[in-house]
């Protein structure tokens, strides 16, 4: 990932969903796929348990849901 330039802001329009969007579509695709296999590397380190295969499970109670107004 050496080709991904760090910059400081404090701004809070850098902090917003689109800027992080168009941030990360100004990626090539290697890059993009360096940042999935760090995130990766990242989630298995937190939760090494994410990797083993879970069995869908019914919920206990009923859920009721309400049409919208």
């Amino acid at each position: 990932m050496s080709s991904i330039v760090g910059t400081v802001s404090h701004s809070l329009r850098d902090e917003a969903i689109e800027a992080k969007a168009e941030w990360f579509r100004s990626l090539d695709l290697h890059e993009r796929m360096d940042l999935l296999c760090e995130f990766t590397d990242l989630a298995l380190a937190l939760n090494p348990d994410l990797q083993e295969p879970r069995l869908a499970q019914s919920p206990d109670r009923r859920i009721l849901r309400l049409p919208a107004p």
